[in-house]
């Protein structure tokens, strides 16, 4: 948490207290010709270990750290103050930057929110990052996002040795791959749910709420947003000028381009067939729209006769025609039905109700 200018803390509060960056450092090793050394360490000792022996490297995993912790690690392993700015505060676009010998990338993480249904959910895709600092030993990822775990990238990558041994550039890998692999899943979470809105818009007696249609939508952009921009990361991740990226591990980025490109199509497919089922709901709502009205007037044309009629029968004048007559008020009456049966037969053919 950024410190407070002084003319805004409250100075009953005293002194801010300093939270230790081992409270942020979620996993902390040290690889050898892609095997994990055994024991703890700090990250500190793990770098001073790596460097002692002039081979391997260090893997620090932090979760959502603050500024000052974020400055500890940021001194021991030389990284910018704008890196730890965009680290500490997130909310970062996908990018990829080069500090000197340090690359930094900015993944953004989504996830699938379960819900019943599209018509009862708050939220459907839900977003974190991770951002990953790679240097010639060492390799610092920081998550924001409860579903952003590495554990079982660390697992899987301690479990193939000749991987791990390309080093922090494979462990970069692991990570785009993780991320990209995670976006693969949401889409074709989505999709049931895109499926299952076309399906309830098409439907000849369903009414569907145009709402519910615009919060999927609004899900899809969210994810575009999350996703669309990691296209050029990517891609400038596997050219090889000026490229530090060993040429192994370049060939691997191009499969993660690969996904890359299947989930930004499915999205902008998604993103149509939502913008089709905007539009044939309101035709829908239109046209039912149209029905409800004319079964209004058609009721209302049929009861404008006995009230016509009621009406003209109401005036108290002494010399009206048929007044006085014995029979009138059977005719009327007569009168009114059959013209008021006629009209709802002429109504009821012409499907007006």
């Amino acid at each position: 948490m950024p410190s407070l200018p002084a003319q805004g803390r409250d100075k009953s509060a005293g002194p801010r207290i300093r939270i230790p960056t081992a409270r942020a450092v979620v996993d902390c090793g040290v690889y050898v010709d892609g095997i994990r050394l055994p024991g703890k360490y700090t990250h500190q000792a793990a770098l001073a270990e790596v460097r002692r022996r002039g081979r391997g490297f260090v893997w620090v995993g932090l979760l959502a750290p603050d500024e000052g912790q974020m400055e500890s690690v940021a001194e021991t392993f030389g990284l910018h103050e704008l890196m730890v700015e965009d680290a500490v505060h997130a909310h970062q676009r996908p990018k990829l930057e080069r500090y000197d010998d340090i690359l930094f990338l900015v993944l953004r993480t989504v996830n699938y929110v379960p819900h019943d249904s599209v018509a009862t959910a708050s939220e459907i895709v839900e977003t974190g990052e991770i951002m990953a600092f790679v240097g010639a030993d060492y390799v610092v990822t920081v998550r924001h996002g409860d579903h952003s775990g590495l554990a079982n990238v660390r697992r899987s990558l301690e479990e193939n040795q000749e991987r791990l041994a390309l080093g922090p550039y494979a462990v970069l890998h692991a990570v785009a791959d993780h991320v990209v692999d995670t976006y693969l899943e949401v889409t074709q979470a989505i999709e049931h749910d895109v499926d299952g809105m076309e399906e309830a818009v098409f439907s000849p007696r369903n009414t569907v709420a145009v709402e519910h249609i615009y919060l999927l939508k609004r899900e899809i952009v969210e994810l575009r947003k999350s996703v669309n921009p990691l296209s050029n990361p990517l891609l400038r991740l596997t050219q090889s000028p000026g490229n530090p990226v060993p040429k192994e591990v370049r060939r691997y980025f191009r499969d993660v381009l690969d996904h890359h490109t299947t989930v930004a199509e499915r999205i902008a497919e998604y993103d149509e067939v939502l913008s089709s089922l905007v539009d044939a709901a309101l035709a829908k709502i239109a046209v039912q729209q149209n029905t409800d009205m004319r079964k209004i007037s058609a009721w209302v044309a049929i009861a404008a006769v006995p009230t016509m009629i009621a009406g003209i029968y109401g005036m108290n004048f002494d010399n009206m025609p048929e007044l006085h007559w014995q029979y009138g008020y059977h005719l009327v009456v007569a009168f009114i039905v059959s013209v008021t049966v006629g009209l709802f037969v002429t109504f009821r053919r012409n499907n007006w109700l």
